[in-house]
Parts: C-alpha cells; sequence; structure tokens
C-alpha cells in the first residue's frame, strides 16, 4: 500500500475532486487525460474501492474516496507547511513565537513547550508574556502575541482552542489549620470556609465556570477576597482570609499545605489558544505537538518537567 500510494497521487486525487473532471484536472496538472485515468484506476484497484463514479457529466466522489480526499488535502497542506517552515529556519527567517501565558497555569507545561519548541526549531525564539486572560486575549485579537496557554473556558468564535491539560482541584489552607490533619476535605467542611478566588473580572468565564460548579455541589460561595496571581492567593490564606481551590499542581508556599476534596471531580482545565486568523509558520507544527502530548497523557494531568517529550510530527514524506 505504501509503494503505490505516492505523493503524486495526492495530487491527481485532489485535482479531480476539485475539478470534478479528469480531463479538466489533467489539464491543471500537466498530464495526459488518459495517463491520469489509467493511475488513479490503478491506484483504486490495489486499494481496492473506487475514489470517484465516473460519468460523461464528471466524475462524482464515493463515501470512501472523500476519506482519501479530505487526508490528501491535509497531507498536501502539511508537506507545503513544512517545506515552508523548513526554509525559514534554514534562511534565519523564522520570527520569534510571541507566546502569551496566565500565572494560573501549570509552569512544567509552558517549559515542556519551550524546551520541545526549541529542540525542532533550533536558534528560533519564544517571547513569553504573562498577564491575565482578558488583556492576553486582546493582544492575540490585535496580532501582538500569536498564541497562549489560559484557564478554560474561552469563549468566543475567533479562537481555536485545545485542550491541554487538566489538573484536579485541591483545597489550600495553612497548614496549622485543624482540617490539615485529615486526608481529605469534605465539600461540608469546605463550604463556609472557601473565600479567596481568583479575580473575576481577568476571566469572567472561569470563574461563572467555576461558581457554577460549586453551586451545583451546595456551596454557596462568599467571594470576599479576590487576587490577580497564585502568590496573591497564598498570601491571604496565610494571613487567614480563608481557603482557597488550587490546582493539583501547584506548589504551596512554606507554612501552607493542600488537601484533596472529597467526593468531586472538580478540575482546573488549560488550552493552547490562538486566532483563527494566525499566521505564525510554526503554530500548525505547535499545535500538532500539543495534540499529541494530550493524547499521550490521557487529557489529564500537565506533564512532569522532568519528562523528555519530543515533537514526533506525522507528516508526509
Amino acid at each position: 500500500m505504501s509503494d503505490i500510494l505516492e505523493f503524486r497521487h495526492l495530487k491527481y486525487i485532489v485535482a479531480v475532486a476539485e475539478e470534478a473532471n479528469f480531463t479538466r484536472a489533467a489539464e491543471r496538472l500537466f498530464l495526459a487525460q488518459p495517463s491520469l485515468s489509467k493511475q488513479i484506476k490503478d491506484l483504486e484497484d490495489v486499494i481496492g474501492f473506487p475514489i470517484f463514479i465516473r460519468s460523461r457529466d464528471g466524475a462524482r466522489i464515493t463515501p470512501g474516496g472523500q476519506m482519501m480526499i479530505q487526508y490528501a488535502q491535509e497531507a498536501l497542506l502539511a508537506r507545503t507547511q513544512m517545506v515552508a517552515i523548513a526554509r525559514a529556519v534554514n534562511n534565519g527567517e523564522l520570527p520569534a513565537l510571541r507566546l502569551g501565558f496566565s500565572s494560573f497555569i501549570n509552569p512544567n507545561l509552558l517549559e515542556c513547550f519551550r524546551d520541545s519548541y526549541s529542540r525542532l526549531f533550533p536558534g528560533c525564539r519564544i517571547y513569553l508574556s504573562g498577564g491575565d486572560p482578558a488583556t492576553i486575549l486582546m493582544r492575540l485579537k490585535q496580532g501582538t502575541l500569536d498564541g497562549a496557554f489560559l484557564p478554560m473556558p474561552v469563549d468566543g468564535a475567533d479562537w481555536a482552542v485545545l485542550q491541554v491539560s487538566r489538573d484536579p482541584y485541591v483545597v489550600c489552607m495553612r497548614a496549622d489549620d485543624p482540617l490539615a490533619s485529615e486526608p481529605e476535605v469534605s465539600i461540608a467542611e469546605l463550604a463556609h470556609r472557601l473565600k479567596i478566588f481568583r479575580d473575576p473580572e481577568t476571566h469572567q468565564s472561569a470563574h461563572q465556570r467555576l461558581m457554577a460548579m460549586l453551586i451545583s455541589a451546595g456551596i454557596n460561595p462568599e467571594v470576599s477576597c479576590s487576587a490577580a496571581t497564585p502568590a496573591d492567593i497564598q498570601w491571604m490564606i496565610r494571613a487567614g482570609y480563608g481557603l482557597a481551590l488550587v490546582d493539583r499542581t501547584a506548589v504551596p508556599d512554606a507554612g501552607l499545605t493542600t488537601r484533596p476534596i472529597s467526593g468531586t471531580e472538580w478540575t482546573s482545565d488549560t488550552a493552547f489558544v490562538h486566532h483563527k486568523q494566525a499566521d505564525h509558520l510554526a503554530l500548525p507544527f505547535a499545535v500538532q505537538f500539543l495534540q499529541q502530548m494530550r493524547k499521550g497523557r490521557g487529557g489529564k494531568s500537565a506533564v512532569s518537567k522532568r519528562e523528555d517529550l519530543q515533537l514526533r510530527l506525522s507528516l508526509p514524506a
């Protein structure tokens, strides 16, 4: 199969599909029509089903052929992207990838991505820019950032959103808190002490999701303290203003500790986000790496800093 399905076949079947006619496709490809017809017929004989139904009116794609056409179109696009970015890397013309991030994401995820990017594109730079999600989304829309790692959800038709990790929420408290003596905290114990939250104005959709999650569990949350950064949250906890939810990957400061919450499946989800009109050459490769990374982790916890994840790109030969 691999010997018969060559790159030229991909170009041929896409041309016929787009022209819906063998003669016009042959003219577009600068081939004789009988030669084009024979090569596609030979391919159909090998794969065991017709890609096209021929008629006097032209060529119609079969259901199985539609899958072949979709694969061919994606493979041709991937090859074009690969050649363009390889040329840019070779000529030292690949622009820096401007990457935004929220301080509430797992930094190990960002470090893994940065290390893998550097291995694939040696000498190509990444410019990092932290900020609150609202500001980062505005910069993505303005084109001053190419992509970003942000807490979910990310709403809006402008965005391509790929979930890359899912980390369980735990409750963060002082180490001398009576609850710290227990292996886990119940929802009832949490209900009246959960008072410290991320600033709702920085990411309203994420705040609304969290509130809905708590209310569905019977907690009527009192947002008496709001924080712009994880450091602010931990300072408020140390100062005795209440408890807070943090994701399991967060490292508590000295004097603080975390405990799981019994009977819940609450998670903090992270996505890679870019504007649908973003045109940085490396974006398709970044998205492909993240898709493979998520598949390898089952969409669960963000990667450990010690894990050596490589970019394995399934590009056509």
